[in-house]
């Protein structure tokens, strides 16, 4: 259901593209790690596993959002994996999502671990990762799914009345928003080498969504100019 209202709004917030460095799916059982820029992060990324046919994806989020009336029910509902930071129950989310590989189900991780502290709409290289995705590819052996995404800071960033605004004018102002899947890789070595594999990676699919955007604005451009003359 969450993918499905994705799939539905993000395009109406702005000129969502996605492109990938493979033709073949998503293999069951893979771990998609994703750079993490803003708080609609989630909704672009269900969204492009949809686009792509990704079945049934589980994301490993901020156990707070479990609270939130309708949206905890529909997390728990759907399989999605709290993560309590911090605490005794700290560990609990990858052994959880170490299952859902197991099944064969497809899991999200932001290996950042958390929003960047900016209040500006840039996109940025992600920061430095945490070991989560490493280790839980190390130990399952799944493959890792490179994904960059760009753009969410233009419809979510700064302040909450900021924030609000965003969302609220993202329809009329129509921001680019693309998400780019990277080919697949077994990360290898200790878990700091994986870890760096990893941020590699993620950076350049992000590198390759700003340049699909960066072309898609001076085509539009040349074209407008064109019209002109």
């Amino acid at each position: 259901m969450l993918s499905d209202i994705a799939r539905r709004v993000v395009p109406a917030l702005g000129r969502f593209q996605v492109t990938t460095d493979h033709t073949h799916p998503i293999a069951p059982g893979s771990i998609v790690a994703a750079n993490h820029s803003s708080l609609i992060d989630p909704g672009l990324v269900l969204a492009a596993l949809a686009r792509v046919d990704a079945r049934d994806p589980v994301v490993l989020a901020a156990a707070g959002l479990w609270r939130v009336p309708l949206l905890g029910t529909r997390l728990r509902a759907e399989g999605h994996i709290p993560v309590h930071r911090g605490g005794p129950r700290a560990a609990e989310a990858l052994e959880l999502a170490a299952q859902a590989i197991v099944r064969g189900r497809i899991v999200v991780i932001y290996p950042e671990g958390r929003l960047p502290r900016r209040r500006d709409s840039a996109d940025c290289d992600p920061e430095p990762f945490r070991s989560g995705v490493a280790r839980l590819a190390l130990a399952t052996g799944a493959p890792v799914v490179p994904l960059g995404q760009v753009g969410a800071r233009r419809v979510v960033s700064g302040g909450r009345i900021k924030q609000l605004a965003g969302v609220l004018t993202a329809p009329l102002r129509r921001p680019r928003l693309h998400v780019h899947l990277g080919a697949p890789l077994h990360l290898t070595g200790s878990p700091d080498q994986a870890t760096a594999q990893a941020h590699t990676a993620v950076a350049a699919a992000r590198l390759t969504a700003a340049e699909h955007i960066a072309v898609r604005t001076r085509v539009e451009g040349e074209a407008t100019e064109a019209l002109r003359l």
